[in-house]
């Protein structure tokens, strides 16, 4: 049976308590409940707007809300979510009218809570509604008022601003408030861009070829991890960005190549892609269901030269020899803030000591894969992250203890032409704005003769 409109917004709700309550991760939760009550796709819409955008602009939506919330009195959780969740789609959804907005929350208020819970959201809006939203203007202080426009933690925002400088800040945390696009890598061992452009199309997606990425397609409509295409192994959902990955390292035919940290296994298959049914992939993670991703994944896609297991890549110096790898990719744990778009309640839970402990396991990971390369092999650095202490300042600190590696200067000559501008010191820094891709970090490294 198809869900009413109300029941998308309950269901909307219903996901930001959990998300907040659980810290559990919008996307996957998201995910698990469109499938489990088999959502129709016009309500799968408006669901996945309510929820991302509300969690988005989740400090604007509190700074709106203050001045009409009385002082000293607590209301429930649920009820500050309920009217988030009504004055996101007054102040940013032309197409529902407010009186259709209050009128729902004012219904599920009655529904969830009492009388009294019910005329204070029915009042709270209409207030607004009559008044308006108070000015950011107002915020004197221009990081925190840059924090709670575009609903980033001030410490972040500060962070970025030392390293960025303001308009390059802004930009990244205006372009965080907006949705990503889908895109897929297609597999080349299997079929060309071109024809699976094609194929997609028959089926009904609206797609178009990456004017970045060689084999990269964008879905302009429909979600490609149902097509038919993906079940046939002829696509892999991957950002462009990630996608870079592998070509930085310029694998040849025959090499063997390791993967540290490869789940879900994006990257070692695009490696294997590469290496047409040749040499080895060594693809290890953590833990076992995340290595049962990389196989599945493996297997889909018709690869047959992918070798995953579990293991702590911190412990790998010894369970393979010295010197008999010729490339490693370490996509090292970090913390995530180049995919903001994807996962936009992570900005709230992050804290700048998190960051700390990262550059700590990436160091360890660096200092434990590095002996396992081959006398002028090629080592790659990547993360998701957009942040100079995990990225640039990571690598300074590897090579100083590490006089054995250098920058690579090819590197350049590998890339795809499209972001060979944005390439300085044999490394790459994708800003989230530059090709509204995630923001990607990349440094290739050589281990001299």
């Amino acid at each position: 049976m198809a869900a009413k409109t109300k029941n998308v917004r309950e269901t909307a709700l219903e996901l930001l308590e959990t998300i907040e309550k659980n810290q559990a991760y919008s996307n996957l939760l998201l995910n698990h409940t469109i499938e489990k009550n088999k959502l129709p796709q016009k309500d799968i819409g408006l669901l996945t707007e309510l929820v991302y955008g509300t969690l988005q602009r989740s400090m604007t939506l509190d700074y709106f809300l203050s001045p009409f919330l009385k002082k000293g009195k607590k209301a429930d959780p649920w009820v500050i979510h309920l009217l988030k969740l009504t004055v996101y789609q007054m102040l940013y959804l032309d197409r529902i009218p407010d009186r259709a907005a209050i009128f729902e929350a004012v219904e599920i208020a009655k529904k969830r809570g009492h009388k009294g819970i019910s005329s204070m959201v029915n009042g709270v809006l209409r207030s607004i509604q009559r008044e308006g939203v108070p000015s950011l203007e107002e915020i004197k202080d221009p990081s925190e008022r840059l924090a709670i426009e575009t609903s980033h933690p001030t410490w972040l925002v500060k962070r970025w601003l030392d390293q960025f400088g303001y308009e390059k800040t802004k930009e990244m945390c205006e372009i965080n408030l907006t949705a990503p696009l889908q895109t897929a890598r297609v597999n080349l061992t299997r079929m060309t861009r071109d024809d699976c452009i094609k194929h997609l199309e028959s089926e009904g997606f609206k797609v178009e070829a990456s004017p970045i990425i060689p084999e990269a397609i964008r879905a302009l409509k429909g979600n490609l991890a149902h097509s038919s295409a993906f079940k046939e192994g002829l696509l892999t959902i991957q950002d462009e960005s990630s996608m870079l990955a592998a070509y930085a390292l310029g694998v040849k035919e025959d090499e063997t190549i390791l993967d540290a940290c490869a789940a879900p296994g994006g990257k070692s298959t695009h490696i294997a892609e590469k290496l047409s049914g040749t040499g080895k992939v060594i693809s290890l993670d953590l833990h076992e269901h995340k290595v049962k991703l990389i196989r599945d994944n493996a297997s889909r896609l018709g690869l047959r030269n992918i070798e995953a297991s579990a293991m702590d890549s911190r412990n790998a110096s010894g369970s393979f020899q010295p010197e008999t790898v010729d490339r490693i990719l370490l996509d090292a744990p970090c913390s995530g803030l180049g995919v903001m778009r994807r996962k936009p309640d992570m900005k709230y839970t992050k804290r700048e000591k998190d960051l700390e402990r990262l550059v700590q396991i990436q160091q360890e990971l660096l200092d434990s894969v590095a002996p396992l390369l081959k006398k002028g092999g090629i080592l790659v650095y990547s993360t998701c992250t957009v942040d100079k202490g995990e990225n640039q300042d990571s690598v300074a600190a590897f090579l100083q203890r590490h006089p054995e590696f250098e920058f690579d200067e090819s590197l350049i000559d590998r890339m795809p032409a499209a972001v060979r501008p944005l390439i300085t010191n044999s490394s790459l820094q994708v800003m989230p704005q530059d090709f509204g891709s995630d923001g990607f970090y990349i440094a290739s490294l050589r281990k001299k003769v």
